[in-house]
């Protein structure tokens, strides 16, 4: 791996300021953003990444291969947590083990974000249905960790329907947001889409910077939390992330050329989530323990990826 593209990244602000929201917990310090603040940021940074997205994929011809990638990034998102459950069995209850696999599974928009800011450094791009992807990809892993828990749990483990839980994936605040920003998107003018341009990408980056400092405040409050469950959860918040990141950085090859499309593959599918299936698995296995798969992906494997798994995955795509 390129060293300098790895000191780059730790220099790069947004990043910076995520280590100050750590470092702000540490020592105890009185910093912290405003509820109604950081979830207007967050608003804020979906809205803009949909939006964009969808002004790429109304310049892009509807083509093979993004049928390909849509199909490639749904793939993904259904294979990670059948395997994963199972390693995870062997140590956790079965309830953990599907929340786990499901969040695994499922897509992290945030670290999407910050991903967006890395290519940006690095001077690449990514396509329009890169979005789209990230959108369809938060649902099929959600579904499988509960159809999992169904099969090898008892009958109490899981509340509510199929249909139901793929309504509450859909409906969830991020992905509702994302999926209706790319439409609105694709669906302006260029004319109109210029005239919000300053609020859209002119200050992204500023707002990106103090969001990242909140998860470093959340995350520095996790921490200990994650602890508890012992080096099994360390080991696999870290290894698994790598391992799949690793390895849809090649796969990606054979579904597109794309050095920022197949890096965003890489990023998708280390990454976890800890909004969408959180959220999920309260109302379908309310036995889950969140105290555990939030701080795994939050405290965890969200830092390793964007600190050192980022350009790892980059390295491994353009050694492949």
């Amino acid at each position: 791996m390129n060293l300098n593209l790895l000191i780059e990244n730790l220099t790069n602000p947004a990043l910076l300021f995520f280590v100050l929201g750590v470092l702000a917990v540490k020592f105890k310090s009185d910093l912290e953003i405003p509820h109604n603040s950081s979830k207007f940021i967050s608003l804020y940074l979906l809205f803009s990444i949909g939006f964009k997205g969808g002004q790429e994929l109304v310049h892009s011809e509807l083509n093979v291969s993004i049928l390909w990638s849509l199909l490639f990034g749904i793939f993904v998102a259904i294979l990670i947590p059948l395997y994963t459950f199972f390693i995870l069995k062997k140590k956790l209850s079965i309830e953990n083990s599907g929340a786990i696999a499901a969040a695994y599974g499922s897509v992290s928009a945030v670290t999407f974000v910050t991903a967006v800011s890395f290519l940006e450094i690095q001077n690449l791009t990514f396509n329009g249905h890169m979005v789209a992807v990230m959108a369809l990809m938060e649902a099929p892993a959600i579904i499988i960790g509960v159809i999992l828990i169904r099969l090898f749990g008892s009958k109490e483990s899981c509340n509510g329907n199929l249909f139901s839980i793929v309504k509450h994936s859909f409906s969830n605040g991020s992905v509702f947001l994302i999926i209706g920003s790319l439409l609105i998107g694709f669906l302006a003018s260029d004319k109109e889409a210029m005239g919000i341009k300053p609020f859209t990408t002119d200050i992204f980056k500023g707002f990106l910077a103090i969001f990242l400092l909140d998860m470093g405040i959340v995350c520095g409050k996790k921490i200990s939390d994650f602890l508890k469950g012992g080096w099994f959860t360390a080991l696999f918040a870290i290894l698994i992330p790598l391992f799949n990141g690793t390895l849809v950085a090649i796969l990606s090859g054979f579904v597109t050329s794309s050095v920022g499309d197949r890096f965003m593959f890489a990023v998708l599918a280390a990454s976890a989530s800890y909004i969408a299936v959180p959220a999920a698995m309260k109302i379908a296995v309310p036995k889950a323990n969140p105290g555990l798969f939030v701080p795994m992906a939050l405290a965890v494997t969200f830092p390793f990826n964007i600190t050192i798994g980022m350009p790892i995955y980059l390295a491994v795509i353009e050694a492949f």
